[in-house]
């Protein structure tokens, strides 16, 4: 059984873009975190941050809305089809799961989750540490698929992703408020990187060797939040942005800290601020016509069950820089993706 998973795994391999040296392999990408990396697992939580009906997958394959947050493909997607592993990371709670899925990584994300335990709560989805108890589920089960010394290499050498922040700043600090009552911003930092860091601990408690951990990104520039508080000009909230730099500072210091404590591992900070600020600015360098608002709707506000079969759509995704008013545009994450890699792989071997 072992030999025909395994079989069944390395015939549906992508062809790698990257180049990897030979002795250094990736047999799977496992990711946790919010909307950026969600391929589906808000669709089985009674939440209404869901995506699960059109317009949303437009581009996707066969135009069908699979509860991603975007046109397209989304960062774990990409990673997974870079590394040459498989097209697209499944949700964990897909339902048509099989074993050969497990076997090459899956994905534990849940759109509007964050660092801080309020901002899961606001938005009825799973915690980041609800995410970890369904990791430990996912490696009994490959422990049954492919037994203990496989299921440790796996974990000692797959990539690692987390993504998270973004709510816990635009959504819970600065919408809710509900944060601002008994933290100052560098306090409330302080919180999101206590809560980090923990998360980053009890991955590699768990197996995990090599964890890439993605910067929060300029979220003060997002179409949203501009229209929120950007002032009648609808520039970027500069407020918002301090807080994701402010976190990013500590963020990058602590992940460093932790590669040195924590023994053979491989711990990384990306920072996808400044590459994503830089595509905001400079967006027609980079061959997009509109930046400020989003493609689906008016593209200042509607995300989520506000970007909804009623309301208009914009007939080509790939001149934006934003699918709805939060998530950028499948072909924003491509190029994010195509310089993570370039940037940080070395890293993580």
């Amino acid at each position: 059984m072992l030999r025909f998973i395994l079989l069944l795994v390395l015939s549906f391999r992508t062809k790698a873009v990257v180049k990897l040296p030979p002795n250094i392999t990736f047999p799977a990408v496992i990711a946790f975190g919010d909307s950026i990396v969600d391929p589906g697992n808000n669709n089985k939580v009674k939440t209404l941050v869901k995506c699960d009906f059109p317009p949303y997958g437009k581009d996707f394959e066969g135009g069908i809305p699979t509860g991603r947050f975007c046109n397209g493909k989304i960062p774990s997607d990409l990673l997974a089809e870079e590394l040459g592993i498989k097209e697209l990371l499944p949700a964990y709670l897909d339902p048509n799961l099989k074993p050969s899925d497990l076997v090459t990584g899956v994905c534990f994300a849940s759109g509007a989750s964050g660092y801080d335990p309020l901002t899961p709560k606001i938005a009825s989805v799973i915690s980041m540490s609800e995410q970890l108890d369904m990791f430990k589920e996912y490696i009994g089960k490959l422990k049954h698929i492919v037994g203990e010394d496989r299921t440790k290499f796996i974990l000692a050498n797959s990539f690692f992703l987390v993504v998270a922040g973004s709510d816990d700043i635009a959504n819970t600090y600065f919408i809710a408020r509900v944060r601002q009552l008994q933290y100052d911003i560098p306090a409330y930092t302080d919180l999101m990187l206590h809560s980090a860091s923990n998360f980053v601990k009890e991955l590699y408690g768990l197996g995990a060797r090599r964890i890439g951990v993605l910067s929060a990104p300029p979220i003060g520039c997002v179409p949203s939040q501009r229209t929120l508080a950007g002032g009648l000009q609808r520039d970027c909230a500069e407020e918002y942005n301090y807080a994701a730099k402010l976190f990013n500072s500590k963020l990058s210091r602590e992940l460093d800290s932790l590669k040195h404590n924590l023994r053979n591992s491989r711990i990384v900070y990306i920072d996808v601020y400044n590459p994503l600020m830089d595509i905001i600015v400079n967006y027609q360098r980079y061959g997009y016509k509109v930046v400020d608002r989003g493609c689906c709707g008016t593209g200042k506000l509607e995300v989520a069950v506000l970007c909804n079969p009623l309301g208009a759509t914009c007939p080509d995704a790939s001149q934006y820089v934003f699918w709805d008013s939060y998530h950028p545009t499948e072909g924003v994450y491509r190029q994010l993706i195509v310089q993570v890699l370039q940037k940080y792989l070395t890293r993580f071997y």
